[in-house]
């Protein structure tokens, strides 16, 4: 632990505009590679919501803009110790779980076997219980190891799960990054706070080429899976409050989402009698548009939403146990009433 330096503001905004620029750059080249190699995503099932052939080589720009910027900002400054040594790890997982998504990418329509894709998120897992990267207020030992790995694979495809229309996973991850980064400031790992506001401009620079209407591209799994790995590791990477033990579950608001979209689309595909890890229209956002929202609308919605959850997040680590109580309670059964409400929803 590490109390925190107010002084490193300035190097945080610098760590996200340049993470912002770099991936706001390289997008429009992976696209352009992309094209060129015929590298594209084409709407050839029933769960695609594209009508036409699209790049999806956008997480190289996200990743490039993320490890970029976390370079350059160790020569903006002196990392205390350990930092360095906790950002390898960020570093070596993501690029792994990046390479995973790249290959699968290309190899689409049909991609890699989920079984591939388990045992490398795994090994990326792995490897940040290898740098001391884990769950810390779970005993026995192996019992949180085994957990971490369970936290990390789960919010990986938490995030590539929810990538089914522009702008929805960046901006997701881009709001949980800045989420960990303010929860974090006051005393925190800095790598935390680096690798936090690296990753909200990396995802911010994507979005403008996401959203574009001649230019797009999509992150593909390159990126979500990238979103899903950083975000889980910065999770673990907290210490969120000494003020009452309900405080360490503030990041399932923060991710509550994605983690919300997963869970969601699983139920109703066993309680279809379908694999729960098979491809369908069951997505919570999907519905909120078969009743009339329009994308952009259903982006902004999940934007603000997201930064609501944050700020719970941030009051249960300030807040007396009581309190949390009444603020998981609160929102755990808005969210059922919402589950509720939108499984109404014909999608046949």
């Amino acid at each position: 632990m590490t109390n925190f330096d107010w002084g490193n503001i300035p190097l945080y905004a610098k760590t996200i505009g340049t993470a912002f620029l770099l991936s706001l750059a390289t997008t429009p080249l992976a696209r352009a590679v992309a094209i060129r190699m015929r590298w594209l995503d084409t709407p050839e099932s029933a769960v695609k919501t594209h009508l036409v052939a699209t790049p999806a080589l956008g997480g190289v720009g996200i990743w490039v803009g993320f490890a970029g910027a976390l370079v350059s900002a160790r020569f903006m400054t002196s990392f205390p110790t350990g930092t360095l040594f906790n950002l390898r790890a960020v570093l070596a997982g993501g690029g792994l779980v990046f390479l995973l998504g790249i290959v699968d990418d290309l190899r689409k329509p049909l991609g890699l076997d989920w079984k591939t894709k388990m045992a490398v998120q795994t090994t990326a897992a792995a490897l940040l219980v290898y740098f001391g990267i884990q769950l810390r207020f779970i005993t026995p030992d192996y019992l949180a190891v085994v957990l971490t790995v369970v936290w990390v694979v789960g919010i990986c495809n938490a995030f590539n799960i929810i990538d089914i229309m522009d702008g929805l996973a960046a901006s997701q991850g881009a709001v949980a990054a800045l989420g960990f980064l303010l929860i974090a400031l006051p005393s925190e790992q800095i790598y935390v706070n680096f690798a936090a506001a690296a990753l909200v401009g990396a995802a911010a620079g994507f979005l403008p080429w996401n959203f574009s209407v001649k230019r797009k591209i999509f992150m593909g799994d390159s990126g979500s899976l990238l979103l899903g790995f950083v975000l889980s590791a910065l999770a673990l990477g907290v210490d969120y409050t000494q003020i009452n033990p309900l405080g360490v579950f503030a990041p399932l608001f923060i991710l509550a989402i994605p983690m919300f979209d997963t869970f969601y689309v699983m139920f109703i595909r066993m309680k279809k009698g379908l694999s729960p890890f098979r491809g369908s229209l069951d997505h919570f956002a999907l519905r909120l548009e078969r009743i009339g929202y329009t994308r952009p609308q259903i982006v902004a919605l999940c934007l603000v939403a997201s930064a609501f959850l944050s700020l719970c997040a941030l009051l249960v680590t300030l807040v007396s146990t009581p309190w949390a109580v009444w603020i998981y309670f609160v929102v755990g059964s808005f969210t059922l009433v919402l589950a509720w409400a939108v499984t109404k929803v014909e999608m046949e």
